[in-house]
């Protein structure tokens, strides 16, 4: 007999489903009086050993924290099961798979593929064999990783994850790249390498806290050292350079020079005074800057900017000399004196014997903090950018600078001396809006002056009214405002010459 065939029923209806095969090995004879005689068996491989024990010897022998192989058999949403060769097929926990967080199983493994595992528990309280796959990968790279750490060799693999202040790479295990050396200069926005594989130096190593970190800024340093030199080489003091503005500290800008960043130091950034470089550049401006200094053993390049820009107190100098009278405004006070703000980006020291022709003892019993008044220059030091003030000499005339006078020149006064000044509101028409406007009309009217009407008509003018201004008519108007006319602020030979 050549096959075993057997004819199969359908169990409720009793109808034939038809012939199935059982084996392809015959498994007994018949003799002549149609009796059944089993299979013999011609060898008992078992020799001396019992059934039971032959079972055993197929068990593996293992103990916690071992790394076993063994196939997966079934993958769950939360789990995977695999088959070491136990009584029973370990199960390896979500969190025990991968090294990567919030990933499905069926991403990792798939039924059949061959791994390696650690044994977690051999048996838990639930008689279950717990293993972790995340582990065992673990252990295997922790051996590769601490062997290119010794070579000072490079790792590679792919970025799994965004956290605080970096990144995660798939080294075969977590390491940790910091934001600011993943690049030659620190980067905002780290979402773009996520999936993408990069290369890095492994900087710190630490098994006990299984904890890796990481540099790829190391790696580029390393891998672009020669045109990074030539570059430097390259450079000449003094000379400018345009750039673009790659990051902004409390200390100043990095400017990105297209091949290596130089610093413009808080310093450099403007002639006036800066209390955050933010207030002067923005990342992203594009700046021309003048190279101050190369270092080339710390590969370092110190920029400026306001060397592009023009000296404001060289432009001051060149417009104004010592003796002449200038208006300012009171910007500080000091125990010794007053700074006065004389010009853009310019200030000068009044000293407090400079105050006024009497003695004084604190500043602000004469002067306080935006106060306008007339100064005189009596010392200019363009090397330390000083400037040397007095309001008392100021108070005994001069020569007015040049901007002031046109307002202050002789023209603007009359043949007794008296200050007349020139035009101040030009005639224009006033068209009212609204009722409430129309209602001022005649008040506006009154408000065109002459160059020959003084400001102590305007004075009167104003504190008038439209309604007495035009009783008293412009001849009683000018003779009323001569008489109370208030002292004006320009000294009375506040002349040319």
């Amino acid at each position: 007999m050549s096959e075993q065939l057997i004819q199969t029923k359908d169990r409720p209806s009793g109808r034939s489903r038809g012939t199935m095969q059982v084996s392809k090995t015959p498994m007994g004879t018949f003799n002549e009086e149609g009796k059944y005689v089993p299979r013999q068996i011609t060898l008992d491989d078992l020799v001396d050993t019992s059934f039971a024990e032959a079972v055993e010897a197929t068990i593996i022998d293992f103990d916690d924290g071992d790394v076993v192989s063994g196939t997966v058999v079934k993958i769950d949403k939360d789990e995977v099961l695999v088959d070491i060769g136990y009584k029973s097929e370990g199960v390896i926990p979500l969190k025990e798979l991968s090294i990567r967080n919030d990933i499905a199983p069926g991403e990792i493994v798939a039924e059949g593929d061959k791994i390696d595992a650690l044994v977690l528990q051999k048996e838990d309280k639930e008689g279950r064999l717990i293993l972790s796959k995340k582990r065992a990968q673990y252990e295997k790279a922790w051996g590769a990783i601490e062997a290119i750490k010794e070579a000072n060799g490079v790792v590679r693999g792919p970025v799994i994850e965004v956290v605080k202040g970096g990144l995660i790479v798939d080294i075969g295990l977590r390491g940790f790249l910091p934001a600011s050396l993943v690049e030659l200069r620190r980067v905002r926005d780290l979402s773009p390498y996520i999936g993408g594989s990069i290369e890095a130096k492994i900087i710190e190593l630490d098994r006990n806290r299984n904890n890796v970190v990481l540099s790829r800024r190391a790696f580029l340093e390393e891998t672009q050292k020669e045109a990074r030199e030539g570059f430097l080489d390259n450079l000449q003091l003094g000379e400018m350079r345009t750039g673009v503005i790659s990051s902004v500290v409390a200390f100043g800008a990095f400017v990105d020079l297209g091949g290596m960043d130089g610093l413009i130091h808080i310093s450099e950034l403007s002639w006036k005074h800066v209390d955050h470089p933010s207030a002067v550049v923005s990342v992203g401006d594009k700046v021309n800057v003048q190279v101050l200094d190369v270092d080339r053993d710390k590969e370092r390049i110190s920029l400026s900017l306001k060397a592009t820009q023009v000296d404001p107190w060289q432009e001051f100098a060149a417009a104004h000399k010592v003796g002449e009278l200038v208006y300012g405004r009171v910007t500080k006070l000091v125990a010794f004196g007053a700074f006065i703000q004389v010009g853009d980006g310019i200030e000068g020291l009044v000293h407090i014997s400079e105050l006024a022709f009497h003695r004084v003892d604190q500043p602000d019993q004469v002067i306080q903090p935006g106060d306008e008044l007339w100064v005189k220059i009596i010392e200019m030091d363009l090397e330390r950018h000083r400037i040397s003030l007095s309001v008392k000499q100021a108070a005994e005339g001069g020569e007015v600078a040049a901007e002031y006078r046109e307002a202050f020149g002789d023209h603007a006064y009359d043949e007794e001396g008296n200050y007349i000044g020139t035009e101040i509101y030009p005639s224009a028409d006033f068209t009212p809006e609204t009722d409430s406007q129309a209602a001022w009309a005649d008040y506006a009217a009154s408000f065109t002056t002459s160059p020959a009407q003084s400001d102590s008509e305007l004075v009167m003018s104003a504190e008038q009214g439209p309604e007495q201004s035009a009783e008293q008519g412009p001849e009683q108007s000018a003779e009323q405002g001569a008489e109370t006319s208030p002292e004006i602020h320009p000294p009375d030979d506040l002349r040319v010459g």
